[in-house]
Formats: structure tokens, C-alpha cells, sequence
């Protein structure tokens, strides 16, 4: 908004005001102005975006000023709200208990454009998006901006439902701010719900946009919108993601939960209880962006996972992003695969004897790249040794819950005939299947390899990984030697990062083990039981 268009606005409201306080208000101070308090009996304030409170003058607001400013007002609807006509400023009251007014909160409304140039690449996906965040952060404010952003760049009709007129103004003309987006107004708040199903019946838009969905039926008229295949944009009351989620109320918005009790095989495969939460359907909206505050937003770009992972109690991580940026979805055209030869080729002939071990990382990192990404379905596997090698590794993998997601799967072959169902699924997907012998490091880490198509072709190239293999190979021998009545088996000295790996297959035995010597010669020492000798 211009500073003319805001001034012009902000006169439209100061007209309202009793001269003693209209007196103190300067244009100045106004800018990061969020709202003018009136309470009978005290000094009317002006409150700052940054927490700061000016107090205007000495004297006490009075029955007659607010009197005075009620009765330049639109009359208040059931939920204590009115407006001025042509302005997103709105004035909330607060009433005794004989339902007498004795305090005005006079909302300052300002169009600031710019606050979605950050998530512009996920509104233009035509997905629905919900929104959350404590009051204040600029919920509202980023709804106006995506309403005429898909009304007016992508010219898709679009309706608001706008309870309160907060989003496009007081009056029958909807704020310029909306663009060519239209407004149907709700005249009480428990009507939301049946104007959001109205606005789908009657009005054919493409966009439905609704601020701050609260009740268990908005919920649900929500669900009939999105399932009709109309985008929905939206806020609702939390925080965050996960704080939704344990909602009752609003929990369908991402999917609802229900609590599921597994099969016995299954527990054990996921290593939790039998009785376990569990997403019930598919979310409602498909991207959940948290509103951390004003300049940085927490986006969530697949809500049906992320809930997945939240219930698993498993890691996620939103992609962060600053308001004061840009961001752009990429498409990468894959490298043709039978560019590779040609290119390790040219990358070979760079490579000094003494940096093979260096190379072997970045060769097996292009390699992975020019193949793609891929999610792992895990049947009888340990999740936790997986997710080592994926990190160990750094491998271009992640682990998915759900089989229809991933591109490959890998099983332990003495389950396989347990698994029949998954592998029939994996069949009717079209999943290549591998299977693991043991749960051992170097045994998932030789199929992983397997299964990502990483081919060693060349020892010069591959020797990392091949020496990480043979020195879990001899720690898995000298485990077998402790178990057939050895005291102590000394190992070979490796580096830090194989020695680590090594001391971890170590622990899976019950075993002990300790590095030894110095420099280059340093070693394992495995040991039975707790002690050293």
C-alpha cells in the first residue's frame, strides 16, 4: 500500500476518534502501529508492532467517548466486531456484563505487500494451503496477498469467505487489496461453515479462501471443498503442526488420527508398542506452512508425510524460509545414464595415485545424483542401522512408511515368506525387492549399495567403501572367535570413521571394545564381556 492510500485510510479512522484523543495521534509515530486501546477510566494507549505503548495524554477515556465513536460505527455483529466502510481497519468491543461497551480495540488494517514472494512457488501449485500461527503474526495479511495473487496473475476465480470482513474490508465494496478476487461476507461466526459450502454450490470458484477455521464443522466443510477439487486457502487456530495434530477438533484438517493395534511381526518390525496412532485419512490441505514469525516461515511441503513422521516419532524437518527472499521450485533434467561412463572417464584421468581415496567419495555422490533420488520401503529391516549407512554413506536415500511411496524395497529373507502381502504389493507397484541375510551393518550396507545401483567397477575408485566392508568383514570374524571361546582379538588398525563403524557392530554383540595404539597402527581390541584385562 502507498503511503497516500495508508494515510487516507488511517484519516478514515481517526475521524472516528474523540478530539482529545484524535489530538495526540501523529502520522510519524504511526507506521508499526498494530492498534488503538480505549478503556473507560484509563488513558487510551497506542500499541507498537515491537511491544512498545504510547499512552495519548493524561486524561481518562469516558462513557461519552466511547459513546462517540459507537455511534460513527456500523452496528457491532454477535461476535463484537464492526469496521468502516472502504478500510481493513476493524473495531472490536469489549462489554460489561449487562452487555454495556467499555472498551474499543481499534485494529489498524494495512495491505503490506512483498510477504509472500518467499512461498510464491508453492502458491502457484494450485495445492491447498493452510496456514498457522499465533494471532498477530500476519495470517490475514498473507491471505489477502494470495487472494489477488491467484485472482489476478493466474486469473482462477476465487471466492473469500470473509467472517468479520477482516480480509477484504468493512462495506459492500471489497478492499482494492483482494484484487479481482470476490467476497461473501458472514454475518455471524457459527455461519462460517454453511457460506464456505454456499460459496462451492452457488458461486462455481476455483479458490476458496477462509480465515481461521475453529470448529469441529468448519473442519468438515473444508474436507467436502477440498474433496469437490477446489484449492483451498486457509488459517486456523495453533501454532504448529504438531500442536494441530493432538487437536481433536481440527486433527481432520491433516488427516485425523486413530489409534491402530498392530499384529505382533508388525510391533516388532517397527520396534513400538502394539497399540500405535496412525494418520486415518488423507489431509484435507496438502501443504502446512507455521508462521514463526512475520520474516520467517516454517513450510511443510507434503502434510501426509510429515504427519506420518510426527506420529512415528520420527525426525522432520520443515524447509525454513525468510520473507525477504525468493525461492524457486527446481526442475533438473537428469543426465542421460549413458553419459556416465564417458564422464568418470574424463574425471579419471584428473586423478593422482594418492587421491584415489578422496575421489571415491564424490565419484560414488555423481553417480547417485545422475540416477535420482530414492525412498526405501523396509520389511523386517532394522530402520536404525539403515539410517547409519544412509548418513555413514551419504547416500541420495531416505526411509518411507508407506509402500506406494517408495522405489525400492528391501526385506530380510528369512521373513520373506511372513511378507507375502507386502511383497505382493511391492509386485503390483512394480517394486525391485532386495533382500538382507542378517541385520548386520556390512550386510545392509552391501545391498544398499546394491539397490541404489552403485557398481564398483574399480577398486582404485571404490577402495573407501571396499575397505569399510572387509574391516567390518574381520570385526564380524573376530565377534564369531570371542563367541567360540577367545579372550581378545586385535584388528587391523583402520581411520577414526571405520574404527567408529566397527565399534558399533561391536556393541550389537554385547561385546567390548577399545582403540588402541598410536597414529597409524591404531586398533580395536575386542574383549567378551565388560572389562579390559
Amino acid at each position: 500500500m502507498s503511503n497516500l492510500q495508508f494515510h487516507n485510510d488511517l484519516d478514515r479512522l481517526i475521524e472516528v476518534l474523540p478530539e482529545k484523543v484524535k489530538k495526540y495521534i501523529s502520522y510519524d509515530n504511526m507506521e508499526d502501529v498494530i492498534e488503538i486501546v480505549l478503556d473507560i477510566g484509563r488513558t487510551p494507549e497506542i500499541r507498537h508492532a515491537g511491544g512498545k505503548i504510547d499512552y495519548l495524554g493524561e486524561e481518562f477515556v469516558s462513557d461519552n467517548d466511547i459513546d462517540f465513536i459507537t455511534s460513527r460505527l456500523q452496528e457491532f455483529t454477535s461476535d463484537n466486531r464492526s469496521g468502516i466502510p472502504g478500510t481493513l481497519h476493524r473495531i472490536s468491543a469489549i462489554r460489561n456484563r449487562q452487555g454495556k461497551i467499555i472498551g474499543l480495540t481499534c485494529r489498524i488494517g494495512r495491505v503490506v505487500t512483498g510477504t509472500i514472494a518467499c512461498i510464491k512457488d508453492i502458491c502457484l501449485m494450485n495445492k491447498s494451503i493452510l496456514f498457522l500461527g499465533r494471532p498477530g503474526v500476519g495470517k490475514t495479511t498473507k491471505l489477502r496477498e494470495i487472494s489477488r495473487l491467484v485472482a489476478d496473475e493466474l486469473g482462477k476465480r476465487v471466492v473469500i469467505v470473509d467472517t468479520s470482513n477482516e480480509i477484504a474490508g468493512d462495506g459492500d465494496t471489497p478492499h482494492p487489496a483482494i484484487g479481482h478476487a470476490r467476497r461473501m461476507q458472514v454475518t455471524q461466526p457459527e455461519f462460517q461453515k454453511d457460506i464456505m459450502i454456499e460459496a462451492v454450490e452457488n458461486h462455481t470458484p476455483e479458490v476458496i479462501v477462509v480465515d481461521e477455521i475453529g470448529t469441529e464443522a468448519e473442519a468438515q466443510a473444508a474436507r467436502t471443498i477440498a474433496e469437490r477439487g477446489v484449492m483451498l486457502i486457509a488459517t486456523a487456530h495453533g501454532n504448529s503442526l504438531e500442536n494441530l495434530i493432538k487437536n481433536p477438533t481440527l486433527s481432520d484438517l491433516v488427516g485425523g488420527i486413530q489409534s491402530v493395534t498392530l499384529g505382533d511381526d508388525e510391533a516388532k518390525r517397527r520396534a513400538s508398542q502394539k497399540t500405535v496412532l496412525e494418520r486415518e485419512k488423507q489431509p484435507t490441505f496438502d501443504v502446512v506452512i507455521e508462521i514463526l514469525d512475520r520474516n520467517t516461515l516454517a513450510v511443510y511441503k507434503d502434510t501426509a508425510e510429515a504427519v506420518d513422521y510426527i506420529l512415528r516419532g520420527w525426525p522432520i524437518r520443515p524447509e525454513i524460509r525468510k520473507v525477504d527472499k525468493t525461492y524457486e521450485t527446481e526442475v533438473k533434467e537428469e543426465t542421460p545414464l549413458k553419459s556416465i561412463p564417458e564422464e568418470i572417464n574424463r574425471l579419471e584421468k584428473k586423478i593422482e595415485p594418492n587421491e584415489s581415496l578422496k575421489f571415491s567419495f564424490s565419484r560414488q555422490k555423481y553417480v547417485e545424483e545422475v540416477k535420482g533420488f530414492k525412498k526405501v520401503y523396509l520389511y523386517a529391516v532394522s530402520r536404525t542401522i539403515v539410517e547409519k549407512v544412509i548418513e555413514r554413506l551419504d547416500l541420495n536415500a531416505e526411509i518411507t512408511r508407506n509402500i506406494e511411496d517408495a522405489d525400492i524395497v528391501i526385506a530380510h529373507k528369512n521373513f520373506a515368506k511372513g511378507g507375502a502381502k507386502v511383497l505382493s504389493t511391492a509386485n503390483d507397484y512394480r517394486l525391485q525387492v532386495f533382500y538382507v541375510k542378517t541385520n548386520s551393518m556390512a550386510q545392509i550396507q552391501k545391498v544398499l549399495k546394491e539397490a541404489l545401483d552403485i557398481v564398483e567397477t574399480s577398486q582404485t575408485l571404490y577402495g573407501y567403501y571396499d575397505d569399510t566392508e572387509r574391516a567390518l568383514d574381520e570385526a564380524k570374524d573376530a565377534i564369531n572367535k570371542i563367541l567360540a571361546g577367545a579372550e581378545l582379538v586385535e584388528l587391523t588398525p583402520q581411520n577414526q570413521h571405520i574404527r567408529k563403524l566397527q565399534h558399533e557392530l561391536v556393541e550389537q554383540h554385547n561385546m567390548t571394545s577399545k582403540s588402541v595404539g598410536e597414529g597409524s597402527n591404531r586398533h580395536l581390541r575386542i574383549v567378551g564381556g565388560k572389562d579390559f584385562r
